[in-house]
């Protein structure tokens, strides 16, 4: 994959490289999981503050009750929806902010996140973000993976990686971090899709707080 953007040569050829030796190392990741845009939005906002595991299971809950669609997800009393994303954690929580997703998707799209898909990326960000419960981390994720708009996903395994190999510095702000992405590479869905999830690949594998640098693909060494 081309990556012709070069606002900054260096930092753009920085960025290449990662790309290049995660994605030669790892190869392509096949990221978010889920059959419809509508169980990736569902899993995006699911996966705050805990493991991928835990919201597998209460997305299968969801398919074995067969509510897996904003209609079923709306007309759920608030109570049932949170029994079924238990295994989730923070159940209450994560159910409210469902349901508060759903009260947005319905109010202004009728529930169709086909005709949602088609609105202008800007406005559905920041509809998204007046969302409670629904930051800058998930309102991308659901932008890039579920509606396929090329917007980069900053989480903390890409601050972690960027900051440690000298690109930009930890305590920089997630725009910061995303307008790297956005002003260095061309704004494209599968670039951006893939090269987060190799970030997110080898922040699990090696580049953790406390980092496991042998055998890294990035590794200088």
């Amino acid at each position: 994959m081309t990556i012709t953007k070069q606002a900054s040569p260096q930092i753009n050829l920085a960025l290449t490289a990662i790309y290049e030796k995660l994605y030669a190392f790892y190869g392509p990741q096949h990221w978010w999981p889920g059959d419809t845009p509508f169980e990736i939005t569902v899993g995006a906002i699911l996966t705050q503050n805990t493991n991928w595991v835990n919201v597998e299971k209460a997305i299968d809950n969801l398919k074995v009750h067969r509510v897996l669609n904003a209609r079923a997800l709306y007309e759920l009393p608030l109570e049932k929806l949170a029994a079924l994303l238990r295994p989730s954690g923070y159940y209450n929580i994560k159910a409210k902010r469902v349901r508060a997703f759903l009260d947005f998707i319905f109010g202004k799209y009728g529930g169709s996140v086909g005709r949602m898909k088609k609105e202008e990326t800007r406005i559905l960000r920041k509809d998204f973000l007046a969302i409670n419960g629904i930051g800058q981390e998930t309102a991308d994720s659901i932008l890039l993976y579920a509606l396929e708009k090329p917007v980069f996903v900053i989480d903390a395994y890409t601050k972690r990686v960027l900051s440690r190999h000298n690109i930009i510095d930890v305590n920089a702000r997630y725009e910061q971090y995303q307008n790297l992405f956005h002003h260095e590479l061309d704004e494209d869905v599968h670039l951006f899709n893939e090269y987060h999830a190799l970030l997110v690949r080898v922040g699990k594998d090696y580049c953790r707080p406390k980092p496991r640098c042998e055998g890294c693909p990035l590794s200088v060494h």
